[in-house]
C-alpha cells in the first residue's frame, strides 16, 4: 500500500482526521453555541464609577448621603438599588418631531417619563428615538438619572407627617412658569390632571398651583413643575440655620477601598 492511501485509510478524508485541527472536534468550525464569558450572568450589575462601586460594597448605605455630598449620579443602577421597590414611573407624553432631509420628512418620538416613591423623590426623564418603545426606555433611564429630593413641610400646626410644600417655590420651562403654594391639610392637590401625577410621585398631598404661560405645551409645563419641586431644597427656612458638621466626603472616607484595583 502507498503512502496516500495509508494516509487516507488512517485519518480518512486525505489524511485529515476527525480529531485535526479542521475536524469538527478540534478547535476550528465552531458554531457558537457556547457562552465564551465563562457563565457570566447579563443581569448582574457591573459597576463602572467609583460611587457605584461604593453603593454595591455597602459603604453607601442610603440615598440621602448621595444628596448630602451632590455627588453626581452616572449610573441608573445606583437608584435601581435603593429605590428598585418603591419606584412607579409613569408615561407623561409621547409626541412625535420630525427633521427635515434631502429624502424628505424624518420621524422620530419624543417621551417624557415621570418616576417617583411617593416619599419625597422625583424624577424626569426625555428621550428622542426612531421607535416609541426605545424611546420610553431611555426617557426611563433619564429620569432615575436625574432623581432629586423633594422637601416637604407643613400648613399651620407641625403635627403628623409633613403633607405639602415647606415654602411658595417655582419652576420655569420656556415660557411656562409654575409655582407652587402650600395649602392646609385636607385640601388636596389643586392642579391640572399631570400636575396632580407629578405631585402625588413626589409625595405631596396638599398643594395650591399658580401657573403662567403657555401651559398647553405639556412638555415645558412637567419640566416647570419639576424643576418647582426640585428647589424646595434650594430655599433655606430658619429650621436649617443651624450648623451640621459634616463629615468626611465618601471617597474621602473610603479612598483606601477605591484605590484597589477592580476585579472584573
Amino acid at each position: 500500500m502507498d503512502s496516500g492511501n495509508a494516509g487516507r485509510s488512517e485519518g480518512g478524508r486525505g489524511g485529515f482526521g476527525r480529531g485535526g485541527r479542521g475536524g469538527r472536534g478540534g478547535r476550528g468550525r465552531g458554531r457558537g453555541r457556547g457562552r465564551r464569558d465563562g457563565g457570566r450572568d447579563e443581569n448582574v450589575w457591573t459597576p463602572v464609577t467609583k460611587l457605584g462601586r461604593l453603593v454595591k460594597e455597602g459603604k453607601i448605605t442610603s440615598i440621602e448621603e448621595i444628596f448630602l455630598y451632590s455627588l453626581p449620579v452616572k449610573e441608573a443602577e445606583i437608584i435601581d438599588h435603593f429605590l428598585r421597590d418603591k419606584l412607579q414611573d409613569e408615561v407623561m407624553k409621547i409626541m412625535p418631531v420630525q427633521k427635515q432631509s434631502s429624502a424628505g420628512q424624518r420621524t422620530r418620538f419624543k417621551a417624557f417619563v415621570a418616576l417617583g416613591d411617593t416619599a419625597g423623590h422625583i424624577g424626569l426623564g426625555v428621550k428622542c428615538a426612531s421607535e416609541v418603545a426605545t424611546a420610553i426606555r431611555g426617557a426611563i433611564t433619564a429620569a432615575k438619572l436625574s432623581v432629586a429630593p423633594v422637601r416637604r413641610g407643613y400648613w399651620g400646626r407641625t403635627s403628623g407627617l409633613p403633607h405639602t410644600v415647606p415654602c411658595k417655590v417655582t419652576g420655569k420651562c420656556a415660557s411656562v412658569s409654575v409655582r407652587l403654594i402650600p395649602a392646609p391639610r385636607g385640601t388636596g392637590l389643586v392642579s391640572s390632571p399631570v400636575g396632580k401625577k407629578l405631585l402625588h410621585m413626589a409625595g405631596v398631598t396638599d398643594c395650591y398651583t399658580s401657573t403662567t404661560g403657555h401651559t398647553r405645551t405639556t412638555g415645558n409645563y412637567i419640566k416647570a413643575l419639576y424643576y418647582a419641586l426640585r428647589n424646595t431644597y434650594t430655599f433655606l427656612t430658619p429650621e436649617l440655620w443651624k450648623d451640621n458638621a459634616l463629615m468626611p466626603n465618601p471617597y474621602q472616607e473610603h479612598t483606601d477601598f477605591l484605590s484597589k484595583k477592580q476585579l472584573m
